[in-house]
């Protein structure tokens, strides 16, 4: 009983972690595991075993042939066609948008497919002179809705199914809930084509709804005087650093540009300093000291170089999320300015390196086209309103979606299980050269990866400690002689509005052990229960926070808080009505 107590504790603990938001999703998951673990409530190869769970190793190799999907720019090639048609007109453009994001998202990672929307959704926007906030909420919740037809349309769902399996039950097809995922993705599409209009906010419009000219910031050229007391001294040590909060773009020394600068680089006399400063800063400069000489009057275009402005956004798994750009070193490392940053509805000119970015967070860059290129390689930022097609490497591309493919018809018609699937087709990617093992490993989001494992652990101590059988008899004698489909619906309640407070992937580990044991003890079948569950954990549209992307579209569309409230809230109602009607009769409970 001790131990029972002990795993509600950690459990309570780990609820108060999420909700306040402390640390980020894979660290507390982490620090649940661990407490497990150092309580004695778990051993060590218990607690680490959610690193070996199929549900984790599945999801790793999908990430790694989703990526390779993308990789291959066949998808790009739709991009032309998708804007043409978006061109047309505002309902044209949702129903475009919204069902391409449906269909991608049902086979491919909803992040990468969102990812991937969000900067031809600006174009349309833009060209069409249709506010963002009337198309981005759309298409990640269109996202969340294609993530539910098939078993790897979600890493919710993959872990559904691996926790299934591990209580002794038979785990999910691919398209075993298909039909009614399919039922309620078609009433949301509904619902988002002739409803959501009327309650999206119109904010502004999007030719000057941009954080390039909301961020204030102007671009100056001063010259160090031969007699100024920053003659000698660092970036880093310079007035202009610590009194002005001016950042130095770049420095032109004896005629020739020096880009490639950071906070140690020595200051001379007679440098021609390229500045970004804000309105106010400037004046205070002009009245206060004669140390400098401007060589240029201020102006919000900057000079014509290399370098130009790009307006950019932190994606889910970035490694710049939960990081500021001083502790990144990220000048140093990626010789690019950042002029702004606007997180959720608030846009950042000062102090910006101290400001811990997060996931969904849009910048303005300074930067030169190789610059930003590199740093798209490596998974930082997805560029906005930047739209370039790639040239298709059809060798390549080909067996990339034969081997998808393979993938999936594979695992449909049984012929192995989705891990053995999923692993092989991953293998094909890296030994046939289409993706370099590190390729592959970066395509993989740890992140994802450390939270699955920690939270599967959570579980793990609940069937262990007896908590799951305990929580089960709880229900159902509040419950009494409700019937399964009452139940249904009320366990779908429950673990839609805990996944917005919570994690999905959280609400999911406690949720599946405890229902198991309740649809044992009704004596029914636990797969419609579980279905209920993979479903109310994806369609979750109440915050920003309440899916990862949710978070992303929150600052491309000048979203507040209240905006998903207010266009999330009746969806999840009549999804929730939907989905307890349609469940079981696709799903019996016999």
């Amino acid at each position: 009983m001790l131990d029972l107590y002990i795993t509600l504790g950690i459990i309570l603990i780990g609820v108060i972690l999420f909700v306040r938001d402390y640390f980020t999703i894979d660290t507390t998951s982490i620090l649940i595991m661990s407490l497990f673990i150092v309580s004695g409530v778990l051993s060590p190869e218990e607690g680490f075993s959610g690193f070996s769970h199929p549900a984790t190793l599945t999801l790793g190799c999908m990430f790694v042939v989703s990526a390779a999907v993308f990789k291959s720019g066949i998808l790009e090639k739709l991009n032309e066609p998708i804007i043409r048609l978006a061109k047309i007109h505002y309902v044209m453009a949702l129903i475009v948008l919204c069902s391409i994001t449906a269909v991608f998202s049902a086979f491919i990672n909803d992040t990468a497919v969102v990812a991937l929307m969000i900067p031809i959704a600006l174009l349309v926007s833009r060209s069409a002179k249709i506010a963002p906030s009337k198309l981005m909420i759309p298409i990640s919740f269109s996202a969340l809705l294609g993530g539910t037809i098939t078993l790897i349309g979600t890493s919710t769902n993959i872990l559904v199914s691996g926790l299934a399996t591990k209580a002794g039950k038979a785990p999910f097809g691919m398209f075993e809930f298909s039909l009614p995922a399919i039922c309620l993705t078609v009433i949301g599409l509904v619902y988002l084509f002739f409803i959501a209009p009327l309650l999206l906010p119109k904010r502004e419009n999007p030719q000057e709804d941009t954080l390039r000219k909301e961020a204030e910031v102007y671009v100056s050229q001063i010259r160090i005087r031969k007699s100024s007391i920053e003659v000698g001294k660092t970036i880093a040590k310079s007035r202009l650093n610590t009194d002005f909060n001016v950042q130095i773009l770049g420095i032109m020394r004896e005629g020739i540009n020096m880009h490639d600068i950071n906070r140690e680089t020595v200051l001379k006399e007679n440098d021609v300093l390229k500045i970004s400063i804000s309105s106010e800063s400037l004046n205070k400069i002009k009245q206060i000291t004669s140390d400098y000489s401007f060589t240029k009057d201020e102006t919000r275009i900057l000079p014509s170089d290399d370098k130009k402005i790009y307006e950019v956004m932190i994606p889910w798994g970035s490694l710049l999320a939960e990081n500021s750009l001083r502790k990144m070193q990220f000048r140093t490392f990626y010789s690019s300015s950042v002029l702004a940053i606007r997180h959720r509805d608030e846009t950042i000119t000062q102090h910006i390196s101290d400001v811990v970015l997060k996931e969904g967070d849009m910048l303005l860059l300074y930067a030169t086209p190789i610059e930003i290129n590199n740093l798209k390689s490596k998974k930082l930022i997805v560029s906005l309103y930047e739209y370039e097609e790639k040239r298709v490497n059809y060798k390549k591309a080909i067996p990339t979606l034969m081997i998808a493919f393979g993938v999936i018809l594979a695992a449909t018609l049984g012929i192995a299980p989705m891990l053995t699937c999923a692993m092989v087709g991953a293998l094909l990617l890296v030994t046939t050269s289409i993706m370099k093992p590190k390729e592959a490993y970066d395509a993989i989001e740890w992140k994802v990866i450390f939270m699955m494992a920690g939270v599967l652990s959570m579980g793990h101590a609940l069937e262990k400690t007896g908590g799951a059988d305990y929580i089960s008899d709880f229900i159902l004698q509040s419950l009494g002689t409700l019937s399964p489909h009452i139940t249904l619906s009320m366990i779908f309640l429950v673990t839609f509005l805990s996944t917005n407070i919570l994690s999905s992937k959280a609400t999911a580990a406690l949720m599946c052990p405890i229902i198991i044991k309740l649809a044992d003890a009704m004596h029914v079948s636990e797969r419609p229960f579980l279905v209920a569950v993979m479903f109310a954990c994806s369609l979750t549209f109440m915050t920003p926070m309440s899916y990862p992307t949710n978070t992303m579209v929150y600052a491309p569309g000048n979203y507040k808080f209240n905006d998903y409230l207010t266009v999330g809230t009746p969806l999840n109602i009549i999804i929730w009505i939907a989905a307890s009607l349609i469940i079981p009769y696709f799903v019996p409970f016999k």
